[in-house]
């Protein structure tokens, strides 16, 4: 799956389906996406605090550091509906998930996951094409 194939399918054609399967690449290129956008929105949402704060608006600087959780937001659903997907590729329940907030270990035990090859058919559906 390409870049913008994979942008398409985790934001507009599976927006909050936590259903299925997702590739490597679908949920790799779409990290990456992700990524790109909540950087270049943090440097915008900073470049215009640092602006209106140089110019003594502290009520403008607010509403900069709150617009600067729009991403993260918009983001939520579509990045939570990957990630179960891509456990289910590697044939593990989408609970799994909530290793989240156990510290360090359930994190890096979640990237071992996420960069593992597809199960083959499982109970969560055919294996992905890409």
């Amino acid at each position: 799956m390409e870049f913008i194939e994979s942008i398409q399918t985790c934001v507009v054609k599976k927006y909050c389906n936590f259903e299925g399967r997702a590739s490597r690449s679908e949920f790799w290129w779409f990290q990456l996406g992700a990524f790109i956008v909540s950087f270049v929105w943090s440097f915008i949402m900073g470049f215009g605090s640092g602006f209106f704060a140089a110019a003594g608006s502290d009520g403008m600087v607010h509403v900069f550091q709150v617009l600067n959780y729009v991403p993260m937001l918009a983001l939520f659903l579509p990045t939570l509906g990957v990630s179960v997907r891509r456990l289910h590729d590697v044939g593990k329940s989408g609970y799994w998930w909530f290793l989240n907030f156990i510290c360090c270990i359930g994190g890096l035990y979640l990237l071992y996951l996420y960069v593992q090859e597809s199960d083959g058919d499982n109970e969560f559906g055919p294996k992905p094409q890409n």
